[in-house]
């Protein structure tokens, strides 16, 4: 059995799909306040529900019992609830499992983090660090990626490419291996299927190093429209991390800094020991300017319709 910490959210609920795909029995940590439809897709797939909050270290050590490995995903910085924050989820709450997870017995941990900047250190950053060292006694991968496509190529960051604008971090020649959370789910679930990458930490990013405008041209080829870029100085965005008091402000302006500056990954090594079929930048675009173009047609004779009615039945 293996539990997953942060099911419900984007890399975790595809992690809880790859194993039960592969006919391993999975244990989901949900909490009483999570997404109910998120809650019963992950029922659907067959797996076991265990409620608990990284708040809650006994609620953790229930979740452990019986349990072979954990693949922990969870973070307080995109699905923030009452009473998180960096403190108290992902150092204070991640120090809980491990510690569960020790108590248990548990065989082999999964950890995802990110890649170090030494002139970035965040909170989110040092709270990254020191789980790791946490675990740096068990059976442990520490999967350390890059920037997600999914999520800092979209208009949750300023990458509108439905509207055809663009915001870019620094001067935007820094190149990025940006990488699809469907591939990172792949490094998640290797140690577990496949018994490989036993106290290892793992970089991981796409398969090609592609700079911010270089992406703005994929997405003009692709939507076919000149997109509108918008850029933020990097000395701004060092300003903006200089200044923040907030955890979770100065670690998001941290990872901002960071993009700036450009984080690259070379792959030719982990993949040789971890096939994966990597996602790229413009199949990327491609998808989410397709579905764009669907959702828009699906909206225009909707709208056509309600006319057509109203025109009909005055």
């Amino acid at each position: 059995m293996t539990l997953v910490v942060g099911a419900t959210g984007l890399l975790g609920a595809r992690i809880c799909e790859r194993l039960r795909a592969e006919g391993r029995p999975v244990r989901a940590l949900v909490r009483r306040t999570s997404n109910p439809d998120k809650v019963n897709a992950l029922r659907w797939l067959g797996c076991e529900l265990a409620t608990g909050d990284l708040k809650d270290p006994p609620q953790l050590q229930a979740a452990c019992q019986g349990i072979s490995a954990l693949i922990s995903t969870a973070s307080s910085t995109l699905s923030r609830q009452a009473g998180d924050s960096i403190e108290s989820v992902d150092l204070q709450g991640q120090l809980a499992l491990v510690n569960a997870a020790r108590g248990s017995g548990v065989g082999r941990f999964v950890y995802v983090s990110f890649r170090d900047n030494p002139s970035v250190q965040s909170p989110l950053t040092r709270a990254k660090r020191s789980i790791e060292r946490a675990i740096a006694d068990l059976d442990f991968t520490s999967v350390q990626a890059s920037y997600f496509m999914e999520v800092w190529l979209s208009p949750m960051v300023g990458f509108d490419y439905i509207h055809g604008t663009a915001r870019i971090y620094g001067t935007g020649v820094k190149p990025i291996s940006w990488v699809s959370y469907r591939d990172v789910a792949e490094f998640c679930v290797a140690p577990i299927l496949r018994s490989v990458a036993e106290r290892s930490v793992l970089a991981v990013g796409g398969p090609e190093a592609l700079t911010p405008l270089e992406v703005v041209k994929i997405f003009e080829k692709e939507s076919g429209r000149r997109f509108e870029v918008e850029t933020i100085p990097e000395a701004k965005l060092r300003e903006q991390f200089d200044l923040a008091t907030d955890p979770l402000e100065k670690s998001f302006a941290g990872a901002l800094l960071q993009y700036a500056q450009g984080e690259t990954v070379d792959m030719r090594g982990l993949l040789e020991s971890i096939p994966v079929r990597q996602t790229s930048v413009r199949e990327y675009a491609r998808t989410v300017m397709e579905r764009a173009l669907m959702e828009s047609t699906k909206a225009f004779w909707v709208e056509q319709q309600k006319s057509n009615r109203k025109y009909l039945n005055p």
